[in-house]
């Protein structure tokens, strides 16, 4: 039997054999905040981040079709044993499809030995669509007055699961193609940037790739962010 029927049968034995006053009292003082703290932690195990396994199912489809398209960006790699970690992640498939759903194209971009860890960038061309007009981070955001921004790239990443790509890891990025042709992405700020209130964005041009700095409580339609998972 589980909690919340023993619940509902308690309740009515109260009411039949004591009356509804004493059955009041024994909810207030006993019963109810077990019943509560049981409807909190059910709450939170329905609500756990892992997709519908047709969901499931259409993103793995989705993701091998890019794999094997751009082969160039995962040489050595086998799809089969990314699929396997997937697969046992299901958490990690969720992170997937929210970088999928706002536009970034994810895709396998090097496996790490020594963590035994394959690693995903967002791949698009373009700086994400469904990412951009985000200000730097929770203290930018708090920090407008007006005109503020929906999101910020940092909380936007935690809330996906994933981490913002480094200066570092977006030339690497940049080594298996061209991307941000058009567009910018914020990229991870150094504590010593961001305690002086800039933050840095890069993007390619004139065959080279660009780093600048911004007041990090801006936000533009052209810049987005890409993030990084590991599985």
């Amino acid at each position: 039997m589980n909690f919340r029927r023993m619940f509902q049968l308690l309740f009515f034995l109260f009411d039949v054999s004591f009356g509804v006053n004493c059955k009041q009292r024994v909810i207030t003082f006993i019963f109810k905040p077990a019943y509560l703290l049981h409807e909190k932690l059910f709450k939170m195990k329905n609500t756990k981040k892992v997709l519908p396994p047709e969901q499931q199912e259409a993103l793995l489809k989705l993701l091998k079709a890019r794999f094997e398209k751009n082969n160039n960006r995962h040489q050595g790699i086998e799809w089969a044993k990314v699929q396997a970690k997937l697969e046992a992640n299901p958490e990690k498939l969720w992170s997937l499809e929210e970088m999928e759903a706002t536009d970034g194209e994810p895709d396998v971009v090097g496996y790490d030995q020594q963590t035994d860890e394959y690693i995903f960038y967002d791949c698009s061309a373009e700086s994400p669509k469904g990412r951009r007009s985000f200000c730097y981070d929770h203290e930018a955001l708090a920090s407008r007055k007006e005109y503020k921004p929906t999101n910020s790239v940092v909380n936007a990443a935690n809330e996906m699961g994933i981490e913002l790509l480094t200066e570092e890891e977006y030339r690497g990025l940049q080594q298996l193609g061209q991307f941000d042709l058009k567009t910018s992405s914020w990229v991870k700020t150094p504590a010593d940037i961001r305690e002086l209130g800039g933050a840095i964005f890069c993007d390619r041009r004139f065959g080279r790739v660009f780093m600048y700095h911004n007041g990090a409580e801006s936000y533009y339609g052209a810049r987005g962010f890409r993030g990084m998972l590991k599985l």
